[in-house]
């Protein structure tokens, strides 16, 4: 899927690690807390096929969750019809995940494949609920599921309330049935809007809370104005709609940076002034104390 879905998947991942965990944990069960470690593991795998060249295979995601135990977990994004050729490219990665780190003992090899789910962008009649796998080997045969993630079945208010704020950037393909609609009729699209003005609303309140921060939202913004700048092309009254409320949200998120730093500059030329105290400076540069004892401390020589 080398699109803008998939780019904004592996953006999103990426750059806001915390919010995998909920995601984990909703897949599989997992009672992860979010204290743990995410390491990531190279992702551009070069499989030798039989009759091509070489073929570079890339993961959207192959990371391994450190806490308590260690468990490796392999994610896809998919926003294309299930046609058989996911599973088997799935398997293609899972078995290249194995290799990479596989053991020798004594000329025993031993391979651990990832835990793997696919999260699906779009529902289609022939989208199952589950994947499978059956390893026919000489010594048995091996079967297990691999979960789907199906995004269009999750509500705003599941997203928010099981903190999958992954998933946000894709929230629109739940719409996507009714952009013609939309497009058409100012009071149906209203509503839509409405949506993106109360996710921006609930974002808010998680920064305010401390449990994401100014750069995972900002990134979660940006991601939806980029997956909805490309699902709705060929509908411009959808496409401006919800793209101004999320651009304008961008704005004003810069807008806040610079006068934040524009603070700071002013506390730290007051400290090194040294004539006024914390609470003086405080008040002068609009911070509050703590913010400009942070700065003190960062000043002094070590």
């Amino acid at each position: 899927m080398g699109n803008i879905y998939d780019g904004a998947f592996r953006t999103i991942l990426n750059d806001c690690r915390k919010l995998i965990i909920p995601v984990i944990n909703e897949i599989f069960r997992e009672e992860y807390t979010g204290e743990e470690k995410i390491e990531f593991l190279p992702n551009e795998h070069f499989l030798d096929q039989q009759d091509e060249a070489d073929k570079e295979r890339i993961t959207d995601t192959n990371f391994r969750v450190i806490g308590k135990i260690t468990k490796k977990y392999h994610l896809e994004c998919e926003s294309s019809l299930p046609d058989g050729k996911i599973t088997i490219r799935l398997f293609e990665y899972d078995a290249q995940i194995a290799l990479d780190e596989g053991e020798v003992t004594e000329e025993t090899l031993t391979v651990t494949f990832p835990n793997t789910a696919v999260l699906y962008l779009r529902n289609y009649k022939k989208t199952p609920d589950k994947m499978k796998y059956v390893i026919v080997t000489p010594g048995g045969t091996v079967k297990y599921d691999i979960p789907l993630m199906k995004v269009q079945n999750y509500t705003l208010d599941d997203i928010f309330e099981k903190r999958l704020l992954l998933l946000i950037p894709f929230y629109i393909f739940s719409h996507e049935k009714n952009f013609p609609e939309y497009n058409s009729n100012e009071q149906k699209l209203a509503k839509l809007k409405s949506e993106y003005r109360y996710i921006l609303e609930r974002l808010d309140e998680l920064e305010q809370q401390g449990v994401i921060g100014a750069f995972d939202k900002r990134t979660i913004i940006e991601l939806s104005s980029d997956v909805v700048k490309e699902i709705a092309q060929k509908y411009g009254n959808v496409q401006k709609g919800v793209g101004d409320i999320m651009g304008g949200a961008l704005v004003e998120t810069s807008a806040r940076k610079l006068k934040n730093e524009a603070k700071r500059e002013v506390a730290v030329s007051l400290l090194k002034m040294g004539k006024l105290t914390i609470e003086e400076i405080a008040e002068c540069s609009e911070l509050n104390i703590a913010e400009v004892e942070q700065l003190a401390s960062e000043l002094q020589p070590v």
